[in-house]
Formats: C-alpha cells, sequence, structure tokens
C-alpha cells in the first residue's frame, strides 16, 4: 500500500513538472528550422513534421528576415525566421497543462500581401476567429492574445489561416508563440472591480516593443484579460511598464479603437444605491499626441474625461458616482474619438486603476478630474 502511494506520488510530481511554463512555446519562435531537404524553392516545407515541435498543414512557407517577395521586404523583428501559412494551412503544436485551468496564447502576426487576413486559433472544443485588416503596429507586426480554459491533460493549439487568394504565398506571417496561466482575479478589500490594475493578463513578448491585442471579447469564451470583455468590432492594447508608461503597477490598457472598442466589466449592484468609480487616464509614452477624451459609463451617468498628451508620458485621476439602477451595472470605458500618431498606426487613451467603491447614502450627481 505505502509503495502505491509513494508510486501515485511520484506520478502527479512527474505530471507537475511535465505542465508547460509561462513563455515561448518550444521552438516557439522557429528558429529551429527544417533541414535543407524538406525546404521546396528554399522556403515551402515539405512534411507536415519538418519543423521541430510542430506539425503542419496545406502550404506553409519558412521565411527568412530579408527574404523579398515581389517589391515587398519580408522582416521578422524578433529574430531571424517566421513561418507564412498559405491558403487553408495551419501550424499545430501539443501543449502539456493542468487540466481545468486557463490560458492566454500570445503571437506574432504580420499581413503580407492579401488585404482582408484573419486567423482561425483553436484548442478543442475552443476557436477563436481573430481579425487582420487593422494593423496597429508600427513595423507592420502585432501581437496578440487568445484565452482558452484547459478540458485535457494535453491539448492541440492551431493556428490556422482559412484564406483562400489566387496567390497561396499571400498569407500572414507567424511568430513567437508564447502561452502563459491565467489566474481568475478575486475581490480585493476597497474594490468591487476585479483586476481593476489589469495586472493579470497575456504574456508579453520581451523584445515586442508594441503591446499585446486583445480581440473583442464576442470572438472568445474566455478573455485574455481576466474579469474584462472587449465589446464591440475593435481590439484594445495591452501595455506593459518594461516598454510603455503606465499610471500605476505594471499593465495597463490603451484604448486604441475609439467608440469602436470598449473596455467592460459587470458587477454586482443594489439598486438605490450609491458608488463611486475612480480610474486613471494617460497616455503610454507612444508618441501619442493631442486632445484625448476618455468616457466612463456607470448606470445611467457619464463622464468625460479630456486629457491632453505629449505623447511623452502622464496621467490625470478622475471619479464618477453613480446610482445603480439594476442589481449588476456594467462599467465601461471608451475613447470618444480616434487618434493616430505620427506613422499612421491607431493609439489612444490608457486606462488603469479603476476602483468601485459602495458609498453610504446617496449623493448629488458627481463628475470629477482630479
Amino acid at each position: 500500500m505505502r509503495c502505491a502511494v509513494v508510486l501515485l506520488l511520484v506520478f502527479a510530481a512527474a505530471r507537475a513538472a511535465a505542465v508547460v511554463t509561462d513563455g515561448l512555446l518550444p521552438n516557439g519562435n522557429f528558429e529551429s528550422g527544417p533541414a535543407k531537404s524538406e525546404l521546396v524553392n528554399g522556403t515551402v516545407v515539405k512534411g507536415g513534421k519538418a519543423i521541430p515541435k510542430w506539425e503542419t498543414s496545406g502550404f506553409v512557407e519558412y521565411i527568412e528576415s530579408g527574404h523579398k517577395q515581389g517589391d515587398m521586404l519580408l522582416v521578422v523583428p524578433q529574430g531571424a525566421y517566421a513561418v507564412r501559412l498559405g491558403n487553408d494551412a495551419s501550424i499545430l503544436q501539443r501543449i502539456p497543462v493542468a487540466r481545468g485551468s486557463y490560458y492566454a496564447i500570445t503571437f506574432s502576426a504580420a499581413r503580407t500581401c492579401a488585404q482582408a487576413e484573419r486567423l482561425n486559433v483553436s484548442v478543442s472544443p475552443e476557436s477563436g476567429v481573430l481579425p487582420m485588416q487593422t494593423i496597429y503596429g508600427s513595423n507592420g507586426w502585432d501581437s496578440y492574445a487568445w484565452a482558452f480554459k484547459a478540458k485535457l491533460d494535453v491539448v492541440e493549439l492551431v493556428i490556422h489561416n482559412p484564406g483562400v487568394e489566387e496567390d497561396p504565398a499571400c498569407g500572414p506571417l507567424i511568430d513567437a508563440v508564447a502561452i502563459r496561466t491565467l489566474y481568475p482575479p478575486t475581490l480585493s478589500k476597497g474594490n468591487m472591480l476585479k483586476n481593476g490594475g489589469f495586472e493579470e493578463g497575456p504574456y508579453f513578448l520581451p523584445n515586442a516593443s508594441w503591446g499585446v491585442l486583445v480581440p473583442p471579447n464576442i470572438e472568445d469564451d474566455h478573455s485574455p484579460l481576466p474579469a474584462w470583455m472587449i465589446m464591440s468590432s475593435k481590439a484594445v492594447k495591452y501595455v506593459d511598464a518594461a516598454h510603455f508608461k503606465v499610471p500605476e503597477g505594471a499593465r495597463a490598457v490603451e484604448l486604441v479603437g475609439g467608440k469602436e472598442s470598449a473596455l467592460v466589466q459587470e458587477v454586482r449592484t443594489v439598486p438605490g444605491w450609491a458608488y463611486r468609480l475612480s480610474f486613471a487616464v494617460g497616455d503610454s509614452a507612444d508618441g501619442c499626441k493631442g486632445s484625448m477624451v476618455a468616457e466612463a459609463y456607470a448606470a445611467r451617468s457619464t463622464l468625460k474625461v479630456p486629457y491632453e498628451s505629449n505623447g511623452a508620458g502622464g496621467y490625470k485621476r478622475a471619479v464618477l458616482d453613480f446610482v445603480a439602477v439594476r442589481d449588476r451595472t456594467r462599467v465601461v470605458f471608451q475613447s470618444a474619438f480616434y487618434h493616430m500618431k505620427a506613422d499612421g498606426t491607431l493609439c489612444g487613451p490608457v486606462i488603469d486603476d479603476a476602483k468601485l467603491v459602495g458609498l453610504r447614502k446617496k449623493p448629488s450627481a458627481r463628475r470629477l478630474m482630479l
């Protein structure tokens, strides 16, 4: 009996040790490539297991940074190699995980010659469609996040290009595929909002200075930004203190989609009770300049927070008092306008350090910018 218990403990320890850790997946940056004999015309991958740690299907190319396609120069900013997914092509990796846990996948992608590209990302039985029509990164690359709940001990991550172009080589480039365990946030003392400081979220690629796009939550069964939903048709950008300036802590959210994207959390409230929402509005020092207006909504109350950005970082604090009208209230943040940097890429105000507290008595309507 004692031997059986010991064996079970050893087996459990071995399984725990085998579970994936936060960071790049094995050969997640594709720096280990196929043998030359497994490449056709120098780039087309021959054989489903030619790229170490990955399985490929369909027209997949192994691209070296600096590769020329017609008049285009394909650049890989995070290393020397990436893969390109042609018509109906996909890459797959099996990942050992902890069943029942939540994970966020982060990867970088760039369009080539197709304009309406999108990617399917799946971990069975969950899947999401990530649109790539809008480019947010100044170098043509963006990092995307997608989340899932592990239903098995080993899951299959698939990134698939569903497009069908006349030129099969017009698919997106993929690089730097990483994973991070997500821990469902709990309520903290003095704040009815979960993850109000946005400290819990997807993995940041170390050399990616353009942040991580969190797609609209309608595309995902689970949010890569725990407790928050991304509503409407545009993504928001998740930024970190290592590459940007954030008002508080290590992470924040930049509203890059104007009124086409909204950051939303639903909280339990008591109809007729008064509440106070406080938060920080600023810029992430990414060169986004101009007169910004961040908007906050709760129940029937609205607050417009003007912020003059010089693109070098900074923030101000704002307060919105409101009275709940239902037992659940949505707290919503939006940017009133679109903003663009000098290079033509979208940007916007940063939201951080959001807190919601109940008040002892019903106050008069109050809207403050501190």
